[in-house]
């Protein structure tokens, strides 16, 4: 990979030689200016307003536009020369944590490649020292015209340099969010919840720029004389003016297109019965009703001794003694000796 820059990390009193490398590229299609009438390229040409002509790359420098209108030329050897310990090193002043650094201030991200075999042993030094720490390095360098800040982090086995912006540079979130007082309710969110837990994670490496290929078959399909590829419906707007009706329907495409089902979404009745937790219900409520019918079962069957007792007394009457004496012996068994002697009397 090319080198934009090389410089320097001062890390102290440490000097790490180093070049910076793109961490990053481009992978948009680019398109250029034609007449839409004959196809021909549209250029810009770069003329001299004194001389009125063109003139070449090579001839074109810097110059700086003062309030009255005059033009200051301003030569690389000067912004080379300038007085800044950052002009040609990036020097580290801070080791942060690294959820102290607001997304917000990212920019453009670069790698550090060491700078020949002296800088191996510094270089390594400082990669395993933030690795050790889990902080990033705050730093400053100067690159194309301007002082900017930089974050230095381990990506692997290399160390990579983050721009950021001046926290100046990044607006305040003013008038943004909605000025109306909403209230969210507790099923809502978890439904909301339910929905991000059914989409779940992806992977960062299987994401990929669909645009790109799109416009790629059509450009093939010009190229090749045939019909380009036919746009895909635009799906379904509108305001939505039922918030739960469309997060349930959202959970439930979420899980059918994951092959999960269209069941309830979480947060409906439904979704609460299980059967397991039914079975065990059924094997509790089973014993209190088992209960209840024994004491039937004890009643009937003190109606079935009353009703062999009076029929042992009435047989007393009108057998012998020894009927009698046989009956008086089997009812002493099913009952107690005094409500026997009762019976007796009566009889």
């Amino acid at each position: 990979m090319r080198s934009i820059w090389n410089g320097a990390i001062s890390f102290g009193l440490v000097s790490i030689p180093i070049k910076l490398v793109n961490a990053t590229e481009s992978h948009s299609i680019s398109f250029r200016q034609i007449h839409t009438e004959d196809g021909g390229r549209i250029r810009y040409r770069k003329f001299c307003e004194l001389e009125d002509r063109e003139v070449t790359q090579a001839e074109i420098g810097k110059g700086y536009e003062d309030a009255d209108g005059s033009i200051i030329p301003i030569t690389d050897e000067d912004l080379a020369s300038l007085p800044l310990p950052t002009a040609k090193t990036i020097e580290i002043v801070a080791f942060v944590p690294a959820d102290r650094i607001d997304p917000l201030q990212m920019d453009a991200a670069y790698y550090l490649a060491a700078s020949g075999a002296p800088a191996a042993k510094p270089y390594t030094l400082l990669r395993e020292a933030l690795k050790r720490s889990n902080k990033v390095a705050i730093a400053k360098y100067a690159l194309r015209g301007r002082e900017r800040l930089g974050m230095l982090r381990v990506v692997g086995d290399a160390i990579a340099m983050h721009g950021l912006l001046w926290p100046d540079e990044v607006r305040a979130p003013e008038g943004v969010a909605p000025d109306a007082d909403v209230t969210v309710r507790d099923k809502e969110l978890d439904l909301a919840d339910a929905l991000m837990d059914t989409l779940g994670e992806v992977d960062m490496d299987d994401l990929h720029d669909e645009y790109r290929e799109a416009v790629e078959e059509v450009i093939a399909a010009k190229v090749s004389g045939t019909a380009p590829p036919e746009a895909p419906e635009p799906a379904a707007g509108g305001t939505v003016l039922d918030l739960m009706a469309a997060l349930e329907n959202s959970v439930r495409a979420a899980r059918e297109s994951r092959g999960e089902g269209g069941g309830p979404a979480a947060g409906e009745e439904e979704a609460e019965v299980r059967p397991l937790r039914g079975r065990k219900t059924a094997k509790k409520t089973a014993a209190p009703a088992s209960a209840k019918k024994e004491p039937a079962k004890k009643s009937a069957a003190k109606k079935t001794t009353a009703s062999a007792k009076k029929t042992t007394a009435k047989s007393a009457q009108g057998t012998g003694a020894k009927k009698t004496a046989a009956a008086s012996k089997t009812t002493a068994k099913k009952t107690p000796a005094k409500k026997t002697a009762s019976r007796k009397r009566s009889a």
